[in-house]
Parts: structure tokens; C-alpha cells; sequence
């Protein structure tokens, strides 16, 4: 993975995000899909709230998504395959980067049909320890048609991603501001943020 670690540095440096396909392989988006991770996710995973202070509060008008938290002890051997490349990434980024990275935090996220989630930044203004967001997508055959794009908001315009099988999008959390856009079929990710902290998930 070094060449594909190499690439997410380059682009960070110079661009403040990088697109890398592949960053899963098929047989390993397979395994977590098969998995039974995502099964039901409606009934077992929560609603995703917003906010970091005080109640969690559910707003349907800024975000529709199901979210389950990892645990790196109790997850699954093809979840584990992607925290654990998630981790040499971090390794990576200190020693090219020397960002002084210490630690994640990902969940499986579902959006179900005709959900979204409005632009928004994702460091917390009261909470500055997320550096890098990250995001692995693991839908197969999307098309444009399927919608579901995620949209960076780059100092000079628009940027689309499509959200599709193995690919890992990385961007500065503090610098770009983003939004999901509504898909016409459930759209599944392992999303995350790489941390200058240890993480806490008590706390989320």
C-alpha cells in the first residue's frame, strides 16, 4: 500500500485532499459486505445526531444517515483488515507529514434512499482534534445514475465524488466543507477521522 499512502500525502500537501481507488480491493469490500455488518441497518444502527455538546440531537433536516461506532478489539476480521490499513496510513502521514497523529475513529454508516447530509465542516468548534476526515466506500456497481455523491466544496468550486466500491476519500477536516447528496439507493461507507488525540468514543 505504500504507493497508494504515497498518494493520499501528495494530495493532502498539495491539494488538502486525495481520491484513492482500490484502497480496498474487491474480495476485501466482499468480506465486509458478506459479513452481515450492515444487515438491517436501520433497526440496529442509530440515528446519527449533530452536535458535540451536551444531548445528542437528532435533525432529519441536516443529516438522514445510520451510524454504528467500531470497536478495534470486537470488530469483525474484514472490518479489522480495513482499521488496521487505517492505522498505516496514520503511521504514514506522521513520518511525511509530521502531523502528530495519535489515534481514529470510524463507524459504518448507512444513508438510505433520498438521504442526505447538508455542507458542513467536520471539526467541531468547540473540539479541534479531528485532522483528517476519511471515507471507504463499499457499493457495488453505483453508477452516476445512483446518485449519492459526495460533494467537496474546493476554494474554487464543486467537487462531485461518486461513492464507489473500495475507494477512500481523505480530506483536511478543519479546511473543507462537504454535503451527501441524496442517492436512489442505499449508500454504505466506513467513515471516519483521524484524531492529534486518543480517541474517546464514550464521549461521542
Amino acid at each position: 500500500m505504500t504507493a497508494a499512502f504515497e498518494t493520499i500525502a501528495n494530495g493532502l500537501a498539495e491539494h488538502g485532499y486525495s481520491i484513492t481507488d482500490q484502497f480496498l480491493n474487491q474480495a476485501e469490500v466482499d468480506a465486509i459486505l458478506s459479513s452481515g455488518s450492515f444487515q438491517a441497518a436501520a433497526e440496529n444502527f442509530r440515528k446519527a445526531g449533530v452536535g458535540k455538546q451536551g444531548p445528542r440531537r437528532i435533525n432529519e433536516a441536516i443529516r438522514g444517515d445510520y451510524i454504528q461506532w467500531l470497536d478495534k478489539t470486537s470488530s469483525s476480521p474484514a472490518v479489522s483488515t480495513y482499521l488496521n490499513r487505517v492505522e498505516a496510513l496514520m503511521q504514514f502521514m506522521n513520518h511525511t507529514l509530521f502531523l502528530s497523529l495519535k489515534d481514529y475513529e470510524i463507524h459504518m454508516t448507512v444513508y438510505p434512499v433520498g438521504s442526505y447530509y447538508k455542507r458542513h465542516l467536520d471539526q467541531f468548534r468547540t473540539d479541534d482534534h479531528r485532522k483528517l476526515s476519511i471515507i471507504c466506500y463499499l457499493n457495488e456497481g453505483w453508477k452516476e445514475a445512483d446518485g449519492g455523491h459526495l460533494r467537496i466544496y474546493l476554494p474554487d468550486r464543486a467537487l462531485d465524488v461518486l461513492p464507489i466500491a473500495g475507494r477512500l476519500v481523505c480530506f483536511r477536516s478543519d479546511q473543507l466543507e462537504h454535503e451527501v447528496l441524496p442517492a436512489t439507493r442505499d449508500r454504505l461507507s466506513l467513515t471516519g477521522w483521524i484524531l492529534d488525540q486518543f480517541a474517546d468514543l464514550k464521549h461521542l
